[in-house]
C-alpha cells in the first residue's frame, strides 16, 4: 500500500531532505506540502526542487485536509506552529510524525490524550538519527553504573529551542536508571548559569554555532575513570532513515509515542 504523505516545512533544510526521501521512495507518495509562505502553487516551481516534483502547495492545514486525502502528516517546522499542526492532524484522522521539538509538558499531555481518545497514532521524535537513538539507549544503560553525568549538545546557530529535544530526552532516560543526585551540591557560580541547565541533577549544556549540524556528548564520571558517549550528525541525510521508519510504523499505532527508540 502506498503511504500518502504531507510535509510541513518543505523549504527548511530538514524539510528539503524529507521531500527528496518521500519522492524517491516507491512505497510513498507526496500528495501535498504545507508552507506558511507560498512561493508558488506547486513545488515544481520552487527553485530548490526539480521540475518533476508536481506537488500542490497549501498555506492552511485545515484547507489542505479538506481537499487532500493523506495518511501521514510530517511536521518539520517550529514548536509554536508544530503543536497546532499536530492537533489539527489528529482531529482530521491523519497520523502525525513530528520532528519538531520544544513542546511543553502540558502540550505533550494534551496531545497524548487527544491521540488516545481518537485512536490515531502519532510519533514525536526528538531525533530521527538512528545513531542518536542508540546513544540515548547506551547512556540509559550506563546510568546503572555511573551516577555522575553531564550532557553537552551542540547544534547549528539557527536552532530555536534549547536544550535540544534529544538532550532532554537523554536526561529523562538516564534519570529512570539513577536516583536524583547532585554531583557538586555546594558549588558556587561566579558567572550566572555557567553550569548550564539542570534536570534532576543532570547538567545540560547547549552550544549554538555556525558549522555544526547536530551533535551530543554524554559524559559520565566515576572513581578513577570517565566514559564519554558521543553521536554526530554531519549531514541532515542522517535523519532520513529514521523518518522512513516512522512513516512506515506510525500506521501500526493507535496512540502517541515519544522517541524513535520506542518503535524500533
Amino acid at each position: 500500500m502506498t503511504i500518502r504523505v504531507v510535509i510541513a516545512g518543505p523549504r527548511g533544510k530538514m524539510g528539503q531532505e524529507a521531500v527528496h526521501t518521500v519522492m524517491n521512495d516507491d512505497n510513498m507518495e507526496l500528495v501535498a506540502v504545507l508552507d506558511h509562505k507560498e512561493l508558488a502553487p506547486n513545488l515544481a516551481q520552487y527553485e530548490m526542487f526539480p521540475d518533476e516534483y508536481d506537488v500542490p502547495v497549501y498555506t492552511e492545514l485545515h484547507t489542505l485536509f479538506d481537499v487532500i486525502q493523506a495518511d501521514v502528516f510530517v511536521d518539520l517546522t517550529t514548536p509554536k506552529v508544530g503543536y497546532e499542526h499536530t492537533k489539527t492532524a489528529l482531529f482530521a484522522g491523519v497520523r502525525p510524525v513530528i520532528g519538531t521539538t520544544g513542546f511543553s509538558d502540558a502540550q505533550l499531555e494534551e496531545l497524548v490524550s487527544l491521540s488516545k481518545t481518537s485512536e490515531v497514532g502519532c510519533i514525536i521524535a526528538p531525533n530521527f538519527a538512528i545513531g542518536a537513538v542508540l546513544m540515548m539507549k547506551f547512556a540509559q544503560m550506563a546510568a546503572n553504573y555511573f551516577s555522575d553525568v553531564e550532557i553537552i549538545e551542540m547544534h547549528h546557530a539557527d536552532k530555536k529551542d534549547a536544550p535540544s529535544g534529544t538532550a532532554l530526552a537523554t536526561a529523562k532516560m538516564i534519570a529512570k536508571n539513577r536516583p536524583e543526585h547532585e554531583t557538586a551540591p555546594d558549588e558556587v557560580e561566579t558567572l550566572e548559569n555557567v553550569r548550564g541547565g539542570d534536570y534532576q541533577g543532570i547538567k545540560i549544556h547547549s552550544v549554538r554555532l555556525p558549522g555544526y549540524i547536530a551533535h551530543e556528548q554524554v559524559l559520565f564520571g566515576g572513581p578513577g575513570e570517565a566514559l564519554t558517549i558521543r553521536q554526530d550528525s554531519f549531514d541532515r541525510e542522517s535523519f532520513m532513515g529514521g523518518v522512513k521508519v516512522a512513516l512506515e510504523k506510525v500506521d501500526q499505532l493507535d496512540e502517541l509515542v515519544v522517541g524513535l527508540e520506542n518503535i524500533l
